[in-house]
């Protein structure tokens, strides 16, 4: 009998990446996503039969829905990853970016539960199952202007321990992936030093190796662990400031010296050739205007490619 993999936030990135590999082994599959398009054309392009579910991971009666119609077809997942979320830049001093917060929160957080919660009892009946959570290493330290995306990742992370140790004993496996940079389009539009990346199908395959294990906690790369521990381990004084520091494997929430320009260069090349190159002008603090797809705070919002 065929793997069965139930995967949110399918339609793209690390997301879409695992659904191929899993696919390419035989896997049937449940592609979880907002973007119906996008996730009709990944099934199209993937061997065997699998099925599409346009929904947001916040609306956890879509999610019950998904679930049951999936379990009646091909029978309960053998493997559910959480993998949807969005990441968004923040500052507690804006009272605006306080609706930005429960979002991220809302989807990073409750999401994750809504996706496992229908498929909690089933497992533990049958005695089997993995429940995999994507987390970041932004949840080990909390980093300047994103608030709400490291307080979601740091609280993923808990929320899966308390998981792990409800379920032990059960058969059932709780997964804890903490990602660094992984190169989707994401992070093709970052203009800082991304240490350690790993191009997304070599992300899959190690996130595979680690959701086949079964292991509890896993950092990948290893070597974004040892940063982020480093990081734990500074004095506030000495952790990096909102000035210069830039978060996360999905999106930038720092921001240069006010009123200064800057020309962005994608991290990977484009499909039609040499990495493309944006210049972008940052609005100063005092501003109260909007960028196109930045919060009121300023900060460029990054929406996690995955969670589409």
């Amino acid at each position: 009998m065929s793997l069965r993999v139930f995967i949110t936030g399918a339609s793209g990135g690390i997301g879409a990446a695992l659904a191929r590999h899993y696919a390419a082994g035989g896997a049937t599959l449940g592609l979880v996503g907002r973007r119906k398009d996008a996730l009709d054309a990944l099934a199209r392009s993937l061997p065997g039969e699998h099925a599409v579910y346009r929904l947001d991971v916040a609306a956890p009666a879509a999610l019950a829905e998904a679930a049951a119609d999936f379990s009646g077809r091909f029978g309960l997942p053998d493997v559910v990853i959480a993998n949807a979320g969005v990441s968004v830049g923040t500052l507690t001093e804006e009272a605006g970016d306080l609706a930005a917060f429960e979002r991220v929160l809302r989807t990073n957080v409750l999401g994750m539960v809504a996706t496992f919660q229908p498929f909690v009892a089933p497992m533990r009946e049958r005695g089997a199952g993995r429940l995999v959570g994507i987390a970041s290493v932004a949840g080990i330290r909390g980093l300047p202007g994103a608030g709400a995306y490291s307080a979601s990742k740091a609280a993923v992370i808990a929320y899966l321990e308390s998981l792990r140790v409800e379920l032990h004993g059960s058969g059932v496996k709780v997964v804890t992936i903490a990602p660094g940079y992984i190169e989707t389009p994401m992070t093709a539009v970052n203009d800082y030093p991304m240490p350690f990346m790993l191009p997304v199908d070599e992300a899959a395959r190690r996130f595979a190796r680690a959701i086949d294990a079964g292991s509890g906690y896993t950092v990948i790369p290893w070597q974004m662990g040892v940063v982020a521990k480093l990081l734990r381990l500074l004095p506030n004084p000495l952790a990096p400031s909102r000035g210069w520091i830039r978060c996360g494997p999905l999106g930038p929430v720092g921001r240069p010296a006010p009123g200064r320009r800057r020309t962005r260069r994608a991290t990977s090349p484009s499909a039609n050739g040499p990495p493309r190159r944006r210049t972008a002008s940052v609005a100063r603090p005092a501003d109260r205007r909007r960028s196109r797809g930045q919060p009121r705070s300023g900060v460029p919002v990054g929406l996690i490619s995955d969670s589409a």
